[in-house]
């Protein structure tokens, strides 16, 4: 079995199965995907009523409220018996999971776990098959030094993979937040209150993208429940981090201060956010030639001077053969 499996044949095929599998998943999921939009929307909902009727208990009863989600289980029992939480403190893991999607108390504790056991898992991997299957005739040291790099590889891969995540829910934040802001300037300039109108505008945009659509849900909850709403603003330009956002949400907080009008300054910020919007478009044009210099010639060169010699080479070789 040990030889079958660092066979570099055997390998090589069950690579090739994987990237075939892969990218049949990759075609297919599309297809087998279900928007969840009002699920999500929903439970959003559901939260922000639950926390208005223990609000309103904790008052009636004169106590603490317990609003928050208690995180229990063998990932909370782990972190606080080896106190992880202060042995791999990351003063901005919490903000970082938010702006992945990632809310709440359990979140935190499994990335401190993944970040401990990672580490170990991936150095046992990588060691176990160099030092007792297959060294590829590779010294000692230099195995010890794929090892170390494994291990070091572990403890940034939950930071890789928290980053992956809030990269892609940022891009579909951005790119339907000109869109929302237009839908949003509507909405109030017809006379809705912004919590409203911010309601409103997450239930049409979410066919754009479910990850705003919950933002916006998510920021109606947070205005409605929060004593002001500079503090839900000031969490949605944390939660996206990006600065189109963030100059909304200061306008936003700057005609909330001063009374300035509401739909004056979404008129402007959706008029920056488009053109912020064609910028990027027109960015990632301009880089698309240099990126496909590369696939060309691996792909298209090499299929070309088959099609257009190839003819030629066969015959040749006939009239070598005849002669």
């Amino acid at each position: 079995m040990i030889e079958t499996l660092t066979n570099p044949e055997n390998l090589v095929a069950a690579f090739v199965a994987l990237v075939a599998f892969a990218t049949i998943v990759t075609i297919a999921l599309p297809m087998l995907n279900r928007s969840n939009l009002e699920n999500r929307l929903k439970s959003v909902s559901s939260r922000r009523e639950e926390l208005r009727r223990k609000s309103r208990a904790a008052l009636a009863k004169g106590g603490q409220s317990g609003l928050r989600h208690v995180d229990e289980g063998l990932y909370k029992n782990v972190v606080d018996r080896l106190q992880l939480s202060r042995l791999l403190e990351d003063p901005q893991v919490v903000e970082k999971l938010a702006q992945a999607g990632y809310r709440g108390p359990r979140p935190v504790t499994t990335f401190y776990f993944f970040r401990f056991v990672l580490p170990f898992v991936f150095a046992a991997l990588v060691g176990g098959y160099l030092f007792l299957a297959n060294d590829f005739g590779l010294p000692p040291m230099m195995r010890l030094a794929l090892t170390v790099g494994a291990l070091t590889a572990g403890y940034y891969a939950p930071n890789v993979f928290i980053t992956n995540m809030a990269q892609k829910r940022r891009e579909s934040i951005v790119g339907a937040f000109p869109d929302a802001l237009d839908l949003l300037l509507i909405c109030v300039e017809s006379g809705m209150s912004i919590e409203a109108a911010v309601q409103k505008v997450s239930q049409e945009i979410g066919g754009t993208s479910i990850e705003l659509a919950e933002e916006l849900s998510l920021l109606a909850a947070e205005v409605s429940y929060l004593p002001e709403r500079r503090l839900a603003y000031e969490g949605l330009a944390r939660r996206t981090n990006h600065p189109g956002i963030k100059s909304v949400t200061t306008a936003m907080i700057q005609a909330e201060r001063y009374g300035t009008p509401l739909g004056t300054a979404l008129r402007v910020m959706a008029k920056e956010n488009r053109d912020m919007r064609l910028s990027a478009a027109e960015k990632k044009a301009a880089q698309l030639p240099a990126k496909l210099t590369v696939p060309m010639i691996v792909f298209f060169l090499p299929v070309l001077f088959i099609v257009i010699l190839g003819p030629a080479a066969l015959r040749v070789k006939d009239m070598l053969g005849a002669g």
